[in-house]
C-alpha cells in the first residue's frame, strides 16, 4: 500500500474524526492537513467552536504528518501535546495543518497551526507542539 493510501485507511479507521466529519486532505513528506465544519455538536457556551476539537483535529494532524515518514510496520502515538489558543474559533470551518519540526528515530517533533476559515476569510487560531513516538505493530 502507497503512503497516501495507507495514511488514509488510518484516518477512516478514527471513530473520533467522523464524528466531527473531518476529513484529512493535503498529505506530503512531513505534513497533513485535516479539515472539519463547525457545527453545533462542537460549539462551546458562547457559540465559538470548542477547544476540544482544535486539540483534536491539530493532535490528529502533528500526528499524521509524522506517521508520512514511518515505515509501514510502525503507527504513531502523541506522547505530550501543548496548545496556544490564539482567538476565538468562530467560522464555517476548522482547517489544521500538522508539519514535522525534527523527526527522529524514538522521538518526532511536529506541530499544528490552527485555522477557521469563513468566506474565504482565515483566521489563525491556535498552535499545537508536540512530541510523537513511534510504535511498532
Amino acid at each position: 500500500m502507497n503512503l497516501e493510501d495507507r495514511i488514509r485507511a488510518s484516518f477512516a479507521a478514527q471513530s473520533m474524526m467522523a464524528t466531527f466529519g473531518a476529513e484529512i486532505g493535503e498529505i506530503g513528506e512531513g505534513r497533513a492537513v485535516i479539515q472539519a465544519p463547525i457545527g453545533d455538536n462542537a460549539l462551546q457556551q458562547q457559540g465559538f467552536a470548542h477547544a476540544g476539537l482544535a486539540f483534536a483535529l491539530g493532535d490528529s494532524a502533528a500526528g499524521y504528518s509524522a506517521l508520512t515518514l514511518m515505515d509501514e510496520d510502525h503507527e504513531i502515538l502523541t506522547s505530550e501535546m501543548k496548545i496556544h489558543l490564539l482567538a476565538p474559533a468562530k467560522g464555517e470551518r476548522m482547517v489544521a495543518e500538522g508539519s514535522v519540526v525534527k523527526p527522529g528515530r524514538r522521538l518526532i517533533i511536529a506541530k499544528s497551526d490552527v485555522y477557521t476559515e469563513t468566506g474565504g476569510e482565515r483566521t489563525h487560531i491556535a498552535t499545537l507542539l508536540g512530541t510523537m513516538v513511534p510504535v511498532k505493530l
